[in-house]
């Protein structure tokens, strides 16, 4: 699958030493921005992938919606918040 998408990410220290990454996503048909908690420190480009994967999760998710195959609920995640722009 070829993705057209740009992830531009602002990052904030914390002062319970956590880093708060904010990220906007370019895309021409759905821009999305959000945030991420980061607990460790990682590289720009390791938090640009865990982006790009939880934001895949999430369509895998929306996805999931068949009334004949229930899935059960995935657990909420409080370290990534996700908007449509």
């Amino acid at each position: 699958m070829e993705s057209t998408e740009k992830i531009s990410i602002t990052t904030k220290t914390l002062n319970s030493g956590n880093c708060q990454v904010k990220f906007f996503i370019e895309d021409d048909r759905r821009p999305q921005y959000g945030y991420l908690l980061v607990n460790e420190p990682k590289s720009v480009g390791e938090i640009i992938e865990e982006i790009k994967s939880r934001v895949e999760r999430r369509k895998e998710e929306m996805m999931n919606l068949n009334p004949f195959f229930p899935v059960p609920p995935i657990e909420e995640d409080h370290n990534f918040y996700l908007f449509s722009a």
